[in-house]
């Protein structure tokens, strides 16, 4: 069975944290979501971001994602939803949406001070799942779940690293108010890190969103007007989940 259900204090409101509903697992983010305590809502369409406190973008294929957004008109609102300081987690190709750099050309939304490799342990067949320790996160080892995950290879200053594998691989990380994890913690009988979200969330809503710019001078630089990104000479792989 999952992990408890965070109750609200007496006297807070549930947060609402919104699950962009292109591709993914979206009904399993929102089960983990309001098991948490918060107030979980598709997204497919800008209108859909308004009143939300929190955002998660699931995984899928992050090419994909990313046409649909721009093919939807949801791209430039996403980005100023990301910058906006509201607390924001990627997982999987939504950790792909949230890098600066990717090494290929797609849509992005960037916001993360993070360099990502796309399908960094390969196709499909070589999906797995392992248990993580994850920094600061209480209870001991969480199981995670790997398909046809990214990985990051490189984050700025700014960006405190949550979880490696034993290969010194990066696949959890966090700037200021953006999280941003390679596995699908949707898929765990185990609701801890989508509580820690929703806690974030309701940290965000006592204090007053801060821009993630103001914990990271190379996140005020990055480019959210909905440009394509990309390294040059970087070699193309296959889209990624």
């Amino acid at each position: 069975m999952a992990g408890s259900p965070a109750r609200p204090t007496k006297g807070s409101r549930r947060p609402r944290i919104g699950v962009l509903a292109l591709q993914g697992d979206v009904a399993e983010h929102c089960a983990a979501l309001e098991r948490s305590g918060a107030r979980a809502s598709s997204v497919r369409r800008a209108g859909d971001l308004a009143g939300l406190d929190g955002l998660i973008l699931p995984g899928g294929e992050s090419t994909t994602i990313g046409l649909l957004t721009d093919l939807l008109g949801l791209r430039d609102p996403l980005a100023r939803f990301v910058a906006s300081g509201k607390p924001v987690w990627g997982t999987c190709a939504g950790m792909i949406l949230l890098a600066r750099d990717v090494g290929h050309a797609q849509p992005l939304l960037g916001g993360m001070d993070i360099q990502v490799d796309r399908n960094a342990f390969g196709r499909q067949v070589d999906s797995f799942e392992t248990d993580l320790e994850v920094e600061g996160l209480a209870g001991g080892a969480i199981r995670a779940v790997f398909i046809r995950a990214p990985a990051i290879r490189a984050a700025g200053a700014n960006v405190q690293v949550l979880s490696r594998l034993p290969d010194g691989r990066i696949v959890a990380a966090r700037q200021g108010s953006l999280w941003a994890t390679s596995f699908h913690p949707e898929l765990a009988e185990d609701d801890r890190l989508h509580a820690a979200f929703v806690e974030s969330v309701r940290e965000s809503l006592a204090h007053g969103a801060q821009s993630p710019s103001s914990s990271s001078n190379a996140a005020a630089q990055m480019d959210t007007s909905g440009k394509e990104r990309h390294s040059a000479g970087a070699e193309e792989g296959s889209p990624s989940d």
